[in-house]
């Protein structure tokens, strides 16, 4: 099972940062993929950057890429997770939205379990921390039309690892403590999802 880690965004997207200008989502992103990558690679499983630039690629482009992989191997044997940062104000001043996230396409498919793996490790790394989640259709991911999970072909899911625009969020991101969690439940999710 090859699986694909898409770090969202890059140096040259504009916001995507906390209010003071210290967070930036896309040096965020790209570490705790780096993060995840490693320790997946360590656990023996086919780990790969979708987005190893700094720059910000095209959705359209970042489809293209895996769905190429997905025809090279078979759409059921790739995954790919989308890490972010969510944000609720307009960049400009600290809110109060907090929480961790799953999202995957509307409907039953099989990112479903995916994201469910990912809820359950999310649940026991994220003590103390929000959990959005949306069980009106039997099972906790949010259901969205992302341009990414709907235009790639494997099981797709994107992560909100907390709000970039909320203080104590930020602090906990940004912590060892915080960044380790963040990559503990992506890799067990993962591990579990495919056991």
């Amino acid at each position: 099972m090859k699986i694909l880690l898409d770090n969202g965004h890059g140096i040259d997207t504009p916001g995507k940062r906390s209010p003071d200008g210290l967070f930036r989502e896309f040096a965020y992103n790209r570490y705790i993929a780096s993060q995840i990558h490693q320790r997946l690679k360590s656990n023996g499983l086919d780990s790969q950057l979708l987005v190893p630039e700094m720059e910000d690629i095209s959705l359209a482009e970042r489809c293209r890429r895996t769905n190429q992989i997905c025809r090279q191997l078979g759409s059921d044997q790739v995954l790919l997770i989308s890490i972010h940062v969510n944000a609720a104000g307009n960049g400009s001043e600290w809110v109060n939205a907090q929480g961790w996230s799953c999202y995957t396409t509307p409907g039953q498919t099989r990112a479903d379990e995916l994201a469910t793996s990912l809820y359950r490790a999310a649940t026991e790394h994220l003590p103390g921390h929000k959990l959005r989640m949306d069980y009106t259709d039997g099972d906790p991911d949010i259901e969205e039309n992302f341009y990414l999970l709907r235009h790639t072909s494997c099981p797709a899911v994107l992560t909100e690892n907390l709000f970039m625009d909320n203080q104590d969020d930020v602090a906990f991101l940004e912590s060892e403590e915080g960044a380790a969690a963040i990559v503990r439940l992506h890799v067990e999710g993962i591990i579990q999802y495919l056991s």
